[in-house]
């Protein structure tokens, strides 16, 4: 990469291959050069995997490597599996991942890039570069949240110089996306992170996650029976007085410590499903509280996943579409519905009180989505979840830093977003405030036993 010197030059090359036809003789074949709609990435696959290349308008830099499995067209990507396949016109293909919902849709060019094989600069200036011009090319909030971003590179970049030290560029890329108060927008060096949530919420982790499970067991599953923890304590289920389930899921992944696959994850979640959901149970239940109010997120389908044991009826959870437009952040792609089949076996299909807060976070927030058009009864108690939907969207700098960003969105069926307020609850109440620990209150899992009684 280089920095605004060569950039005409890079823009011209991004620019032929994005329309240059595909070669001769690889219309059967996924081996070649990918250029992804949205996502500024380009994609080369071979024999040994799948390289990445995120581009900007100002850089190719080279991304992740996912190997090659040996099922044709499937790839390793860090525990997750990619799928790779053709579709009806040979120079389109879908990309999935086995932990997220929706595909990448990818279209056939004739070569990479030859900025993509460059070495990359090691101006600081080239990193702002870089990281100011990701957001602009992928960042889909910036009118909702009232941020001037152009303005925000005028003020910053006259700041960088040839000899910024590290440490204070990475200070400079964290004033830059405070002002965004989005959970999914971070700044990386190493083990040192940056980033900043919805005002009034607290982001979760694991010391509020022992808090809160501590004070939930203590009090509101006080005289419960049968409660269980699976997936190394971040699912709990007990069975509540009045014929009332109560299921907590503190994250939407990291469910085996020995292994950190989603199919490892996948295979805990059905175990604790399995257990929870019997024949039995699914008869005798007369409500069920989930609560999501600390959630960290994870994979998406995961939460799907769960949906498909709450419905006999087949629906669409939600739909999601990518920005896909670099000057036009009013762009994207054609939604994709994602869709919420019943699973086999035992399913419970009665009422939900759904518990969620400014802690349900990413695929928390996901699965609150999944169940709004949820057939049957779903009641949301609580507070709005934080305001996060989007898978994040890694871009590596010329230095070695990373922005993460998100660049997605999910719509429900009549087209809305809850992108950056959240999705509100049915019923307000507080949650896990300060009054409520001093005064051994729980007024949302209060609200919602008394949400479900009187359905029985």
């Amino acid at each position: 990469m280089r920095n605004v010197v060569g950039t005409a030059a890079l823009l011209l090359a991004l620019a032929l291959a994005a329309t240059a036809p595909a070669a001769p003789g690889t219309g059967t074949s996924l081996d070649g050069v990918w250029r992804t709609d949205g996502y500024g990435t380009l994609l080369t696959v071979g024999a040994r995997g799948m390289q990445e290349y995120q581009t900007t308008a100002v850089s190719c830099l080279k991304g992740d490597f996912s190997k090659a499995r040996a099922k044709q067209g499937t790839y390793d990507s860090d525990g997750d599996v990619l799928t790779l396949r053709l579709t009806s016109d040979p120079g389109r293909a879908l990309l999935g991942d086995d932990s997220t919902v929706g595909h990448r849709r990818l279209t056939r060019i004739s070569a990479l890039p030859a900025a993509c094989t460059r070495p990359p600069s090691t101006d600081p200036r080239a990193s702002f570069d870089v990281f100011w011009q990701s957001f602009e090319e992928n960042y889909p909030f910036f009118a909702a949240k009232g941020i001037d971003w152009h303005a925000v590179r005028d003020h910053y970049r006259p700041l960088v110089h040839e000899d910024t030290p590290r440490a204070e560029l990475f200070t400079i890329f964290s004033r830059m996306i405070e002002p965004l108060h989005d959970a999914h927008v971070l700044v990386q060096d190493g083990d040192r992170h940056y980033g900043v949530g919805r005002p009034g919420t607290t982001v979760p982790g694991p010391e509020l996650d022992a808090k809160v499970k501590k004070f939930v067991v203590a009090r509101d599953l006080k005289g419960a029976t049968g409660r269980q923890d699976f997936a190394d304590g971040l699912i709990t289920y007990a069975d509540l007085a009045g014929g009332l389930g109560y299921l907590r899921i503190a994250d939407f992944d990291g469910y085996n410590q020995d292994d950190d696959s989603y199919a490892a994850d996948l295979t805990e979640l059905d175990r604790a499903l399995n257990t929870v959901l019997t024949p039995a149970r699914t008869r005798s239940l007369h409500g069920l509280i989930i609560d999501l109010r600390v959630n960290g997120g994870g994979s998406d389908a995961l939460g799907i996943h769960i949906a498909e044991r709450l419905t006999d009826t087949p629906y669409v959870a939600y739909s999601k579409r990518v920005r896909d437009d670099p000057a036009d952040p009013s762009r994207h792609t054609p939604p994709e519905p994602v869709r919420v089949t019943p699973a086999r076996g035992p399913r419970y299909t009665g009422p939900i009180a759904l518990l969620t807060g400014g802690s349900t976070i990413s695929a928390g927030e996901t699965f609150t989505q999944a169940l709004i058009d949820r057939p049957g009864r779903t009641v949301r108690v609580g507070q709005p979840t934080q305001g996060v939907f989007s898978d994040i969207l890694v871009r590596y700098l010329p230095d070695g830093m990373a922005a993460w960003l998100p660049n997605e969105e999910f719509l429900t069926r009549t087209g809305r977003t809850f992108d950056g307020a959240g999705i509100p609850p049915d019923i307000t109440e507080p949650v896990f405030t300060a009054e409520e620990f001093a005064k051994n209150r729980d007024s949302a899992f209060d609200r919602a036993v008394a949400v479900l009684r009187p359905a029985r």
